[in-house]
């Protein structure tokens, strides 16, 4: 079952607002078996919005559409909708009393262009908006649906959860649609691919699709299938999942459930500290107290961080660190020694079980000709080992901080493993 989700406003258009509706729906609408096969985004332009509608009653069983259902002469959804489907609009009693019960309940004066808001196709089912004025639509036209919303998020996820996913399970036959998004870093996606490409070639006989969804020092892995027998394509998904576990286990470090926020590298190993009763203390140079700060913005993070040493200076390292001036001097500021050294000091400093360390070029400037922009040095010291590495990551000063500061987190995470 296929849908399309249409959104209309040239506020999206021209970047005034992020459309959060159309993720919202598609996470949705996954859940309960229904692919989306587009999403378009329209101005508040008639003849657009015809075109758009045109276009995607030829390619899916469902359209929905969010945006341009309020009472001001800028909102022509509706009447643009009543010249694709060759109706009027009419006043729904039901409807006009629950917005004339919405602004007595707020002890507002209803004016005369709210009652315009009452008005609905002819031919359409009513989705009381019981978060708002504007009702959502539900109209059968040529054996496709057609859900038109208004396009306050607050709003269109109300109807939806009231009224429209629930109608949408009673009026299609739905197939079970599973996803397993595997997180992994460490490695790139053309990496990653080539080291797991003979496991994924074998997917395709069982009917399994993988999606490589990259983002800055990550990659995500989705597995995804769907069928009518719901144990028989969990269990062969959750089969796959487990042998790609065996192919890439060191790059693994989580999983994302579909809808849900995805564990962050702090709260995994908030998690991992807590559960072993353990601490860390950070030594931040280039990252400049950025792994402090996602470390303290988990709850409860003061039972296992003891705090850190931002040490931008030479004499800082040297001064609250204990790192050695002669390494400076030897391999400079940004080297696997020092940083190993500054994680060392940190551990003894404020005696804690676990300690990490960064020191490198962020940029825009400071690069060397053997030490590039991007290049940072990791160390992860505990009491009965200290070891480093060294990265070289790109020459985007914000993303060279954050990958730093989840590579170091990721590293910690395994190191406690």
């Amino acid at each position: 079952m296929l849908a399309e989700i249409i959104t209309i406003g040239d506020e999206i258009l021209i970047g005034q607002i992020v459309d959060t509706n159309s993720a919202w729906l598609g996470t949705e609408l996954s859940k309960i078996g229904i692919s989306v096969k587009q999403i378009t985004s329209v101005s508040d332009d008639k003849q657009h919005i015809l075109e758009a509608l045109a276009l995607a009653e030829k390619r899916a069983d469902i359209i929905i559409m969010t945006g341009g259902l309020g009472p001001t002469k800028d909102d022509i959804t509706k009447h643009t909708l009543c010249e694709y489907f060759k109706t009027s609009l009419i006043v729904n009693d039901a409807v006009l009393q629950n917005i004339t019960s919405f602004f007595a309940k707020r002890n507002r004066p209803m004016l005369e262009v709210n009652n315009k808001q009452a008005e609905v196709l002819a031919n359409c089912e009513i989705l009381f908006n019981n978060h708002g004025t504007a009702p959502g639509m539900w109209i059968k036209h040529n054996n496709k649906v057609f859900i038109s919303m208004p396009g306050v998020p607050f709003e269109m996820k109300g109807i939806m959860m009231d009224f429209g996913l629930d109608k949408l399970k009673r009026t299609f036959k739905l197939p079970f649609i599973y996803h397993r998004t595997i997180l992994t870093q460490g490695l790139g996606e053309s990496f990653l691919a080539d080291k797991i490409k003979d496991w994924e070639d074998g997917l395709i006989a069982k009917e399994i699709k993988l999606a490589y969804l990259p983002s800055p020092g990550m990659v995500k892995l989705r597995l995804t299938a769907k069928g009518s027998d719901k144990q028989k394509i969990k269990t062969t998904v959750d089969a796959e999942a487990d042998e790609l576990y065996k192919l890439i286990n060191e790059y693994i470090y989580g999983e994302e459930e579909l809808g849900k926020t995805p564990p962050t590298f702090q709260s995994i190993v908030g998690e991992a500290l807590t559960k072993h009763n353990k601490t860390i203390s950070v030594a931040e140079s280039c990252t400049g107290g950025y792994i402090s700060h996602l470390i303290t913005s988990i709850a409860g993070s003061s039972a296992y961080y003891k705090g850190s040493v931002v040490a931008y200076e030479n004499e800082i390292k040297i001064a609250e660190l204990n790192v050695n001036p002669e390494t400076l001097k030897t391999y400079g500021a940004v080297s696997v020694e020092c940083a190993k050294e500054m994680a060392s000091g940190i551990l003894k400093k404020f005696d804690t079980d676990y300690a990490i360390a960064t020191t490198g070029i962020a940029g825009p400037t400071g690069e060397t000709p053997d030490k590039p922009i991007g290049t940072v040095c990791i160390a992860v010291a505990t009491k009965i080992e200290v070891t480093a590495q060294k990265f070289i990551f790109g020459t985007n000063r914000v993303r060279n901080i954050q990958m730093a500061a989840d590579m170091a987190l990721n590293m910690l995470n395994k190191a406690i493993k």
